[in-house]
Parts: structure tokens; sequence; C-alpha cells
């Protein structure tokens, strides 16, 4: 059972006995209108600020508030990313030099780590020649071929391969006048773009019109948008479940397809210099394959010519579309008009085709998105800020083609913009299908034609489209899961300038970590923070302490919210501890102190009666696709919920900080479930948090997120949201207990939790017990409490770890 089905909000509470229940609720309502009658007829306290004014639900208020800002934040993206586009315009030579900082990191964030396999002349020969000939057409033939892409990540496997492309190859019977990779939309295949199936209108059909015209034509398979269920649970498109595991190990379905694609050049490259053949070469693509052409143009300048079909426009709002092209901070410094500067001034063909009808929902636990068309003086705006991008390159305006055309959707691509790819390709072709003169000029009046022959006729079976659709989706997963594999290694050479010699040159060290960990995974926000402005409501209470209702502010539209619990028994000039008691999924302040439920166990109103002060915030995971849909717009701007969640904690510690009964070194912070991812991340990050208990979260998180193996993975689940990209790299649980330490870290785990397996826990916490005893010499300050139970606080050995960590006694 998964961390989503043992625990929501919504979830039922155990069996109790219905009078005991009554009894309850009946004394807490006599005791808060008693308590709230009372002080409302005394003087408020020096230190409640302003009267919170606020009616309604505070929670859905802050995921509007938080929607709104990111939402700002993605159209203030488009000025803010220009730091990035200063670049030397004064040759082809020295603009292209300049771009390359913008393209490695382009292709780290699309995923393009891995280097590819590289094949002689012969060995490609070798390949294609026992490729499997299916089809002839008029003036070319048609194979069915795979070609070897990414080795086994393993460095001792480099000579096994691991992933391969998979496809069709049209090769002209007369001498070639060009190589063309045409990727077809991620739900067509090669045989219906070459004509060999029926699905795509025939005047559409790019790869048998090309051949036909003389060129090298290499058509790619891409992954599809088939919806299933995964393992009998959520379910997904293919491209979303190959998508989850590959964003956690820092790679990309883009950046996989990219590779194959890439692999296609590395092979025309190679062979035509074998046989002294200069042949340009280009890219064409619609929809997905639109978006995957404009890439491959941007990454690579080996490619003479890129047409881009249904596809082209802004990116502002890519969150909404499938979640399989989320890319972890692209609008940072790029849009669709920034890509499309790194094409030119090589040639770039834009041809307004009506994209693929995509709509997919999230009721099934895959995630929501859709691909609707834009409108035409959008993708204007956006070809008008290509041209501002290169206003003083020379060759670029005359390189940068719009076509325009009405939306049709059985026309996936214009003769003008085919015509002009062959007329860039081979400046011949005008002169050799009838035209008077070979000239630079756009297409009129001496425009030749692109052949639209007959469909090209089989010669023996077509290969099995869904077996071979399979073998490519296993391919990629079992790819990932060997990159999972190999990603402790990974993160042991990331981890190696840690130096734990010493306690000093400990803290020092770790600093440089912390700094990566709070831009590149967590994504620190540089708005600067408002004032506090706090402003409390007396509303709860019991006997031993009284509960406030607390807003303070953070950025505009973005506020943090919880409840303070006050013990009664404070004196005069005292100074206590406070624990932050953080729920989870779904959850609400008041679960940790009311109604007894059954994940918490009244946590925070039994600490109050221990006499710490205790402050229950609400964190935004709450209203299922709302906050996942915050997450979706948060990792283009290369930020995730926890950009905004940490400057939270850090005005709510700031705030406990303030209070004249509050001793500023001693907050500790304690969390269940999605409170338990806080407590691993928001104490790394904010320094007046003096300890962490992670309570029913602790595991080996990588592998949480991204094993296709195991039961407990959410890779099956409905949390869409949860993966961090290039987590499995960098930080897992143990590399964030790190950022924690020196200060008292400690693990609440019940034997019962199917948040994972035991052994997982065990592993990843010996690694955090090895560098607190073993190393820094600290070992009483890192526990693990197992205990017989399930998904739950059991506030006992963690109850234990405050008192003497917080130097507070028990009562």
């Amino acid at each position: 059972m998964t961390q989503h089905e043992m625990f929501s909000a919504d979830d039922e509470r155990p069996p109790m006995n219905r009078v005991a229940v009554l009894m309850r609720s009946l004394v807490l309502i006599t005791l808060h209108c008693s308590l709230i009658a009372n002080l409302c007829q005394a003087d408020e306290p020096s230190w409640t600020g302003q009267p919170l004014e606020w009616e309604g639900d505070l929670a859905s208020r802050m995921i509007d508030g938080i929607d709104q800002f990111l939402l700002r934040k993605t159209e203030e993206s488009i000025l803010e990313r220009s730091v990035y586009w200063l670049h030397d315009t004064n040759s082809v030579e020295a603009y292209n030099e300049s771009l390359q900082e913008n393209r490695d990191r382009l292709k780290k964030i699309l995923g393009l780590r891995d280097e590819r396999i590289r094949l002689s002349a012969s060995e490609w020969k070798d390949n294609f020649e026992r490729s499997n000939k299916i089809a002839t057409g008029d003036g070319y033939t048609i194979h069915a071929v795979t070609w070897p892409v990414l080795a086994d990540p393993d460095p001792n496997r480099k000579s096994t391969v691991s992933v391969t492309a998979a496809g069709l190859l049209l090769v002209p019977k007369s001498r070639p006048i060009a190589n063309v990779i045409a990727i077809p939309d991620a739900d067509q295949t090669p045989e219906q773009l070459a004509g060999l199936v029926e699905g795509i209108d025939r005047d559409s059909q790019y790869a048998r019109r090309l051949a036909e015209a003389g060129c090298n034509v290499l058509v790619p398979v891409l992954i599809n948008r088939e919806l299933k269920a995964r393992n009998g649970r959520a379910v997904m498109t293919n491209r979303e479940f190959v998508h989850r595991s590959a964003y956690e190990l820092g790679r990309h379905i883009i950046g996989y397809e990219l590779q194959k694609i890439l692999a296609g050049v590395d092979y025309f490259e190679t062979v035509s210099n074998e046989h002294q053949l200069e042949l340009k070469t280009g890219v064409i693509g619609y929809g997905e394959g639109g978006m995957l052409a404009l890439f491959a143009g941007a990454l690579d300048t080996r490619i003479d010519s890129t047409a881009v079909l249904g596809f082209f426009g802004p990116r502002e709002q890519m969150w909404s579309e499938p979640v399989d092209r989320n890319v972890f901070g692209f609008l940072k410094g790029y849009g669709a008009a920034e890509v499309a500067a790194m094409v030119l001034p090589r040639q770039l063909i834009i041809n307004e085709s009506t994209p693929p009808d995509v709509q997919l929902k999230s009721e099934g636990g895959g995630a929501p998105g859709s691909i609707l068309p834009l409108e035409t003086t959008s993708i204007k705006m956006e070809v008008d800020r290509i041209s501002e991008l290169v206003d003083k390159l020379p060759e670029a305006s005359k390189n940068l083609l719009h076509f325009p055309q009405p939306k049709i959707k059985s026309t996936l691509v214009s003769d003008n913009a085919l015509t002009e790819l062959l007329l860039h390709l081979d400046p011949s072709y005008r002169v050799r299908n009838g035209a008077k003169s070979n000239t630079d000029t756009l297409l009129p009046p001496e425009s030749p034609t692109v052949p639209n022959g007959d469909s090209p006729k089989a010669i023996r079976n077509l290969p099995n489209l869904i077996a071979r659709q399979q073998q490519q989706l296993e391919e990629l997963d079992r790819h990932n899961q060997l990159l999972l594999r190999e990603s402790p290694f990974v993160r042991q050479e990331f981890m190696k300038k840690l130096n734990s010699s010493s306690l000093d040159t400990f803290q020092k060290s770790v600093d440089n970590y912390r700094s990566l960990f709070r831009q590149e995974v967590i994504g620190e926000l540089d708005d600067k923070r408002l004032p506090l402005n706090p402003r409390t409501r007396l509303t709860y209470g019991s006997e031993l302490w009284t509960g406030y209702e607390v807003v303070l502010d953070v950025f505009p539209d973005v506020f943090a919210y919880g409840v303070l619990l006050v013990p009664k028994d404070l004196k005069d000039y005292e100074k206590r501890p406070v624990v932050v008691c953080q729920h989870g999924l779904e959850g609400r302040p008041t679960d940790t102190f009311l109604e007894n439920h059954r994940a918490y166990a009244n946590y925070a109103a039994e600490l109050a009666d221990q006499g710490f002060v205790v402050f229950a915030p609400q964190n935004p995971y709450i209203f299922k696709d709302r906050f996942r849909t915050l997450q979706r717009k948060a990792n283009p701007l290369g930020k995730t919920l926890f950009s905004i969640i940490v400057p939270q904690h850090e005005a709510i510690t700031e705030w406990l900080a303030s209070l004249p009964f509050v001793d500023e070194k001693r907050i500790g912070f304690y969390g269940l479930s999605y409170g338990g991812k806080s407590a691993m991340r928001i104490p790394a990050l904010v320094d007046r948090y003096c300890l962490s208990i992670c309570s029913a979260d602790f595991n080996e998180w990588v592998l949480k997120n991204a094993s296709t193996r195991h039961k407990e993975s959410y890779v099956w689940t409905g949390e869409y949201e949860i993966f961090e990209f290039d987590l499995g790299s960098t930080f897992n649980y143990a590399e964030m207990a790190t950022l924690i330490a020196p200060r008292p870290f400690m693990v609440e785990r019940g034997h019962f939790d199917g948040v994972a397996a035991d052994e997982w826990v065990g592993y990843e916490f010996a690694k955090v017990r090895h560098l607190y005893q073993a190393k820094l010499g600290i070992g009483d300050r890192c526990e693990l409490e197992w205990f017989v139970g399930p998904h739950k606080i059991n506030g006992q050995g963690t109850f234990d770890f405050l008192h003497k960590h917080l130097d507070w006694p028990e009562r």
C-alpha cells in the first residue's frame, strides 16, 4: 500500500466509540466557546499583531494566491531571459560560438547526458545491410531499420547496446540530393508518413514526397500516447510512463528521442563523408515531431535546414500540456523564439498546421494535459521575437520562413514549406524541376513542385507495429532502470568534495552543497520577502493551551498560514522551545491537534500538553490537481512547490523567533508523510530549525520515485507532481540529511508502513548514521526508531528526542 493510498485528509477514521467521540467534541466546543468568550473580554497579548479577519477556507485561498504568483512569474520570464541572449552577432562563427553555453544548458535540461554510440562507415553499412526491404515506391525503396543509440550506463559495459532506434529508411534509386530525418507525431507511425498504411492525408506524407524528390529519408519511431493502467494502477500514457523515471534521473523522453534523431544525423554524416558526398541534412517534424525537429536543429549545427509543423508558438503554457513535455527550468532561458534563434542563420521553416488533438484527464492517476491550437496572432508574435533576437545577424532574415495557413486538421504541411526545404537542401532542385533559373528568392513565380506520386507498394509483410512500439518502450524503461542502478555511484562522485575530517571543515564544505540544493533542485526565488505583517485570531483551546490562527505575508499573493498552540502555564519572561508539527498530503493544521486523526494521534496537542509551544503550518499540498498544477507551473521556471514552501517557513520561523516566550535557538521540525518530505527539504535550507524529525517518509527516495520493479514506487501512483528533476544524480535522502547535519536528525518508521520497505529505510539511514557517528563523532544527534505499526506518528522515541535536544523536561 503506497503513501497515497494510506494517508489522505479524506481517509475514514478508525472505528471509535461514538459516545466517546461525541463527548470529546462537546468538551472541545465548550472549551473553545468559554475560552473565546473570556479572552474577548480581555486585552489581546501584544505579540498577536493585527486581527485576522479573513473568512472562508484559508488553505484554498493560499492555493489561489500561489497560482497567481506563479502565473505572474511565468509572464515575467519572457523579459528576464533576455540576459541569456546578449550574443555576438558580428559573424555566423562568432554567433554560434557565443551560443555554446545556451546549447549546453539546453542539452542538460532535456536530458542529453550520455554519449551516443559512434559507428564507422563500414559498421553503419553492415548495420543497415541487415535491414529488411519491405516496399518500393516511385524511384525509391523502403527498408525497416534499427540503429544503435546509447550504451549501458555501467562504465564497464560500454560495448553493450542499451537503447536502439527503429523506423524506416527511404532510399532513392538514383544519387541522393540530400539527407532528411522526417519525424512523425507521437501517435503517427513511420509507415503512415511513408504512405504504406492509412492514417495521414496523401499530400501530408512528407517522408514519401521527400523520397520521391530524391532524398535519403530516415523516419524514427516515437513512443506513442497509448493510455494504459500501469501495474494495474494509475492510467497514464506510454510517454508519461517513461518520463516519470527518466525525469528523476536527469533524463527526459524528449532527450532520448533527440538522441535517436541525432544518431541518424551521425549516420548520414559518416556515410556521406565515406562516399565523399557533399549532401546537406535536414529535419522535418509534425506535432511532437515538430518539437523534436526544433530542438534538434537548435542543438546540432550539422543540421542545415529545420522544418517545424504543428508545434511552434509561445511556450509559457507548457505547464498545461502533457507532462512528458515538462522541462525543468526551460523558461529561465528559453522560449520558442530563443530555441529558434539557435537554429538560425541556418534555415528554419515554421508551418502553422493544426497540432494534434490531445486531451488527457487526471481521473485515472496520470497527469492531465492538452495540446490546443494556438491563435495565429500569438504565433506571429513569437516569430517576431525571433527577428528581434537575431536582427543584427547576417543571413538570418532570409533563412527564417514562416508559412501561416488555415488550420485544416488533415493537412500537416504546405507545399510551400516542403519546396523551400528542398530548395535549401539542394539549390539545383529548382532548375532540375522545370524552373528557368536557380535563385534564392521565395517560390513564385517560377516555383518547382514537390512530387506527389502513387503510394509505395509493400513487397513483404510490414513490421509488427505493436511489438515494435512495445520493444522501444521497454528499452527506454530498462535504460532508466540501469541508470537507477548506477545512481548511487553518481551521487558518490557528486558528494566527493564534502570534507568531514572535522565539524568545522564539514560545515564549510557542506554550505556549497546546500547552495546547489537550494538553487538547482528546490529552485530559489530571487524575490524579496514582504514584511511579516502578522494577523492572528483566537480560535482553539483546551485546558492546557490556547490556539491562534496566524497569517504572515511572504510574497505578493503568497502568505503563510497555521495555528499556534500556546501553553497556559507560561511564566513571565520565560523562553520555551517550539515544535513545528507538519501535516501530510491533503492535510490541514487541525489534523495534528483535533479529532484524533488516525495518522497523527493528536501529536501537536500532546506536545503542547507537555509544555512545548507548537506551530502547525498549512503547507500547500492540498486539493489534488489544484496543488499539483502549481508544481507544473513552477517546474518550467526552474522552481518547485518547495520554492514557495521554504520561504513560507522562513517567514514562520522568523515570526516564531520574535515571540517573547520563544527561544529562537530551540525551534524543531517534526513532519509526517508529505510533512516528512518537508522534514528532509525545509530544515536543510531554513537554518532557524535546530533539528528535524522525518516520520513515515524516510526511505531510498530515488528508488521510490524511479523504480519500475518495486510495487511501492511512485511510478504506479497518482502523485504525478512528486518527481524532482535529476535528484538521482544529486540528493537522495542521505544527502539531504547531510545538509541538515550537524543539527540533530531523527527518523520515525513503522514496520508496516507501505510507503517503503524496511530494508530501504535501513539502507539509506545507515549512510546518515555513518556520517554522524563515524565521521563527525556526533552519533547522539542521529536516531532511528522502529515501531510495530503503520503509516502514523508513534510519538515515543521522537518525543524523547525532542525533550533531549530542545532541552525541555518531560511532564
